[in-house]
């Protein structure tokens, strides 16, 4: 029991010793200003945030990500297609496909999908 106990502990050092040493080796030297600046916005972050910006590429995104969900959402009725009755499938597939595309209507009638500026 007393050398199951001594292996455990030696490996556990070990394998401290071997992260600690890796990590000083990976340790970046070089920084680097492009690849140390934050890109995803394109915004400045150091900048005033309280500078004007167009809300219309926000309401692109918002809407693409509920269409996005939506879609997955549609995904499951492919697999049940052998596990339930063709009448519900049916009638929930297009239930489901019908507030859909009465959604899309709604964005298309209040000018959302207007990429005119």
């Amino acid at each position: 029991m007393l050398i199951i106990s001594n292996m455990i502990l030696f490996a556990l050092v070990l394998s401290t010793i071997v992260m600690f040493i890796s990590s000083l080796l990976s340790k970046k030297t070089i920084i680097d200003r492009e690849k140390s600046s934050p890109f995803e916005c394109g915004f400045d972050p150091k900048g005033s945030a309280r500078l004007p910006f167009s809300l219309r590429f926000f309401l692109i995104a918002i809407i693409f990500l509920i269409f996005d969900v939506e879609i997955t959402l549609l995904l499951p009725l492919v697999v049940v297609t052998k596990l339930t009755f063709i009448k519900t499938w049916v009638l929930t597939g297009a239930f489901f496909l019908l507030i859909l595309l009465a959604g899309l209507y709604h964005e298309w009638n209040q000018g959302a999908l207007d990429w005119s500026i």
